[in-house]
């Protein structure tokens, strides 16, 4: 009897983990996305990664028929979503994917699960990165996957992935979290560029990075940090902005050149802001090669309910499924499900 039990116990167990590992895939039907497939890596600390990513994936599949596929760092014993963990099943998928969005933090992913990743940017595929994606990939110095680490010093591909790719690794904040928040001034030689197409003063709630992007960047937006938490505070006077929006080409390994956008915002709450919400999804067509199809009235209404959780280190909601969020009247995140406490840990 107890073996029965056990055996049923281990298999509900098993089945819990497969299915959490199933990818959550928003299917687009018609619109200039159709054909496109686009892969969100969710996992940060802090700024609600698995809540901006299925938000923004949902609008690029139902208004703009871009087939999404959102994949989370999981817990590896239940399947919950786990911005922590070092777990994301279902890179792969990366093998099919025309644009990679990118908003991880300090990741060690498992070979088998960093591989394609490796891959994909060795072919040269699109990036969008998002806040942390600057500082992704947190790898031991004699690990098989060093060089993406963000303070990788050798000159074959210094500072990184964030560096390298996005051009530019995290250097610093640049402004007080839940204190100063950001306004992004359009630069005026950029406004032309289809990014900005339909954006005028994208204002954001989180503070700022630090950033001296690489040369050969296209910097579209600079970031001035405010001394308050609404649009219209004041300028801070002793804080000068820097980028916080930016396009570039990298080149894969196989000699293929890739765009790229970065942009060092992207919480849960900076994307309540429908200017910044349109600059990121005008980035994904860019990325994409979908200029043409970039007008000021592009659709980037939330699709089912959007209920960002305030950012903060851990605080995710708790208990919650990749599986959760593929009814697309499902909120995003549920408010039933229990936030994470914080702990004694600095954030960046």
């Amino acid at each position: 009897m107890w073996n029965r039990c056990l055996l049923a116990w281990l298999f509900v167990i098993t089945l819990t983990a497969t299915l959490s590992a199933e990818p959550l895939v928003y299917e687009g039907d018609s619109g200039p996305g159709a054909g496109k497939n686009i892969v969100f890596l969710a996992g940060d600390h802090e700024y609600r990664s698995e809540e901006t990513l299925p938000a923004l994936a949902r609008i690029l599949a139902v208004h703009h028929g871009f087939k999404c596929t959102v994949l989370f760092t999981v817990d590896p014993k239940t399947g919950d979503i786990d911005p922590a963990a070092d777990n994301m099943p279902g890179t792969s998928v990366l093998d099919e994917a025309d644009l990679a969005v990118i908003f991880l933090r300090f990741k060690n992913l498992p070979t088998e699960q960093m591989q394609p990743i490796v891959d994909y940017l060795n072919r040269g595929g699109p990036v969008v990165g998002l806040r942390t994606a600057t500082h992704a990939f947190k790898i031991p110095t004699d690990a098989e996957f060093a060089r993406y680490d963000f303070q990788y010093k050798g000159d074959d591909y210094r500072l990184g992935f964030g560096r390298q790719v996005l051009g530019e690794s995290w250097a610093g904040h640049y402004g007080t979290n839940h204190v100063m928040s950001t306004r992004l001034d359009i630069v005026p030689d950029a406004a032309a560029h289809p990014i900005l197409r339909g954006v005028t003063t994208p204002w954001v709630q989180a503070g700022g990075y630090w950033t001296e992007p690489m040369v050969d960047s296209t910097v579209l937006a600079l970031a001035q940090p405010l001394n308050g938490m609404t649009a219209d505070s004041p300028a801070a006077s002793d804080k000068a902005p820097c980028p916080g929006a930016w396009v570039r080409l990298y080149t894969g390994k196989n000699g293929q050149e890739g765009r790229v956008f970065t942009t060092t915002y992207g919480a849960s709450e900076d994307i309540v802001n429908l200017d910044f919400r349109r600059l990121l999804v005008n980035a994904c067509f860019w990325t994409c090669g979908l200029d043409d199809e970039i007008t000021p009235e592009l659709n980037v209404d939330f699709v089912g309910a959007f209920q960002p959780s305030p950012f903060r280190f851990e605080g995710h909601r708790r208990g919650v499924q990749p599986s959760d969020l593929a009814d697309l009247n499902s909120p995003i995140m549920t408010t039933t499900k229990p936030n994470t406490e914080p702990s004694p840990k600095n954030a960046n």
